[in-house]
């Protein structure tokens, strides 16, 4: 067991995936915002996925020796040869800090089993938590057709007790609206001590939904986060229950 900043409240549900787009947009440095509004996607569910997995330069020392005796192991894919103890050990959170119109405010997050609601406020919600970068990942639904009473969505990654650093993995967002191309987020920058990524931001300007990258590494948890922007909600210890 370990512990985090959290909040505590209700349990989650599954939703069904929602399209997919065959292209992308990417968001980096210099181009690093997107409007949901202009091409016909603030409406409906938006899907974001947070997925992970071991860079294949961390695979342990028996895996090398391994790989130097059968050789035509090195031409299985990353991921298959990424299935170490190490991989197991790596535990990325999804959550999102939420401010309504209304101004209320609160965290959607695996963490104390705070998992939202996609139907009533804050229109936001965690399906599920999952403890080792399966193909799935963790997944937020936030339901645009309540666009009008949100303002912003704060959408950011964790790392859990005793697991390694971002650098150590490959972590993407990937933004799947109702309509039009995905949007992905890579978490790539080289933060060895970071605990917490802030990744995207989306926001109520105006009328217009715009999605925004941030991709902004803290040493602490959600509480730096909080600070970071401004929520201004109070935090306590928050505690993850063993997987059996």
């Amino acid at each position: 067991m370990g512990f985090l900043d959290g909040l505590w409240r209700g349990r989650g549900t599954e939703f069904d995936s929602g399209s997919a787009a065959t292209n992308a947009i990417e968001l980096t440095k210099r181009h690093g915002q997107v409007s949901l509004t202009k091409q016909g996607a603030a409406t409906g569910h938006l899907r974001i996925n947070l997925a992970w997995r071991m860079r294949t330069s961390d695979i342990t020392g028996s895996q090398r020796e391994s790989l130097l005796r059968h050789p035509l192991k090195a031409l299985k894919p990353p991921e298959v040869l990424g299935h170490s103890q190490s991989m197991v050990d790596v535990d990325l959170d999804l959550g999102c800090l939420y401010e309504l119109q209304d101004g209320s405010k609160g965290v959607v997050q695996p963490l104390g089993g705070y998992f939202g609601d996609v139907n009533a406020p804050p229109y936001v919600k965690l399906s599920g938590d999952d403890r080792f970068g399966s193909g799935t990942g963790e997944t937020i639904y936030v339901n645009l057709d309540h666009r009008d009473a949100i303002k912003r969505l704060l959408v950011f990654a964790y790392i859990y007790d005793q697991t390694p650093a971002f650098d150590r993995t490959h972590a993407i967002v990937t933004l799947y609206p109702s309509n039009g191309p995905r949007i992905e987020i890579g978490i790539d920058e080289r933060q060895p001590q970071a605990r917490s990524c802030a990744v995207v931001m989306i926001e109520n300007v105006k009328g217009e939904i715009v999605v925004r990258r941030e991709v902004k590494f803290v040493y602490g948890f959600q509480g730096e986060l909080d600070r970071l922007y401004g929520w201004g909600l109070q935090w306590g210890r928050g505690y993850k229950t063993k997987v059996r």
